[in-house]
């Protein structure tokens, strides 16, 4: 099979989805993968090294979609990259599509077959999504720290503290992969940690494993009025699995924080978990709203693309050896976690937490493998 691996150019996205380790794996059994010049440099990857791992360096993004089978990316095609969708071929990337309506449509209407990385599942956990929602989580306290700077419009506190004067309150809201991870370097910067959740066994596993150290909370109207009220920095930490993030904190609740506290939004990507929150980028990454800082970038990895590529790829390569292997019927035909990676094929939305989001019907993907 053919294997591209485009450039990304999404706003401060210097990932690649592709190491040269994961290309001369491909290479060795037997498959021909095509790298766009230039892919890999943001990750500290030169063209030589794919080079040298047996990719074939082409000059234009247009020719690795035109010429492969399997295209793989780290984030959403664009809106300039929509003319490259096709039938016949397959995307496998972060495509958060719940909320994403002009994607979606995109994608119907080129009949190609798209799979997400964050909705591959296995035995309710989402390996695909496991290693950027661990990088998230920790750059979600360094940006907190960066937001509550002075000089970028935040209240001036340091997180932990000194001798004599408190640390900074940091709430994070979300007992997932992205919520312990904030939750661990929030702690190890010496801040006070509170965690909110719904689900009580997550909230008691977390109370175990950090030892009392954190505090734990069950998340309702009244919790999440009080948290947000003490709140240096909230961390919104809350996801749905292929659907669009539940909205926590409402507009109501930013007004009664402190002037210049923070907010960062790591389930922007989903739609956000934030009534206030919309979109930004690495260039453009801030926004004031009720004189409350709010950092909503939607590819917090993207600022680490040497990690981020490693730990990506660490995750992709089983799953893009076996589309490449038995192509993609026959892969998602024996593989259940795959098959609920699958979101769009031959025009149809195939994932139900999608077509939830988006108010579309959802078609069985095994209604669609055989016609792929």
């Amino acid at each position: 099979m053919i294997i591209g691996v485009p450039k990304e150019i999404k706003d401060g996205e210097c990932r690649v989805a592709m190491t040269p380790a994961g290309v001369l794996t491909l290479v060795e059994e037997g498959h021909h993968v095509l790298v766009e010049h230039g892919a890999g440099f943001e990750s500290g990857l030169p063209h030589e090294e794919y080079v040298e791992a047996g990719a074939e360096v082409v000059g234009t993004a247009e020719e690795v979609w035109r010429r492969a089978a399997l295209v793989v990316k780290v984030k959403e095609p664009l809106e300039e990259e929509f003319r490259f969708l096709a039938p016949g071929k397959t995307l496998f990337t972060y495509l958060h599509l719940a909320s994403a309506p002009e994607l979606t449509r995109a994608l119907c209407d080129s009949g190609i077959t798209a799979l997400a990385y964050e909705t591959v599942e296995v035995n309710g956990r989402l390996p695909l999504l496991t290693p950027m929602s661990e990088i998230a989580g920790k750059m979600s306290v360094q940006a907190a720290c960066q937001c509550l700077e002075k000089k970028n419009g935040g209240r001036g506190t340091l997180l932990g503290g000194v001798p004599g004067v408190p640390p900074a309150e940091v709430v994070v809201i979300g007992c997932g992969i992205v919520g312990l991870n904030a939750v661990k370097i929030a702690l190890g910067m010496g801040a006070q940690v509170t965690i909110l959740d719904i689900d009580h066994d997550r909230l008691k596993y977390l109370d175990d494993i950090m030892h009392g150290r954190v505090i734990t909370v069950y998340s309702n109207e009244y919790t999440i009025r009080r948290a947000c009220a003490y709140a240096d920095a909230i961390i919104g930490a809350a996801l749905l699995a292929g659907r669009r993030a539940p909205v926590i904190v409402r507009d109501r609740h930013v007004k009664l924080m402190k002037p210049g506290s923070v907010i960062v939004d790591v389930a922007i990507d989903q739609g956000g978990c934030v009534e206030t929150s919309r979109l930004t980028s690495h260039s453009e990454p801030t926004y004031t709203v009720h004189n409350v800082v709010h950092y909503c970038v939607p590819n917090i990895p993207g600022a680490v693309p040497r990690s981020s590529t490693f730990a990506l790829t660490n995750a992709t390569m089983p799953y893009i050896r076996a589309l490449a292997a038995e192509g993609v019927r026959e892969a998602l035909a024996d593989d259940e976690a795959l098959r609920r990676g699958l979101n769009v094929a031959i025009g149809e939305v195939t994932h139900p937490g999608v077509a939830e989001a988006l108010k579309l019907a959802a078609t069985d993907p095994l209604e669609v493998i055989g016609e792929l």
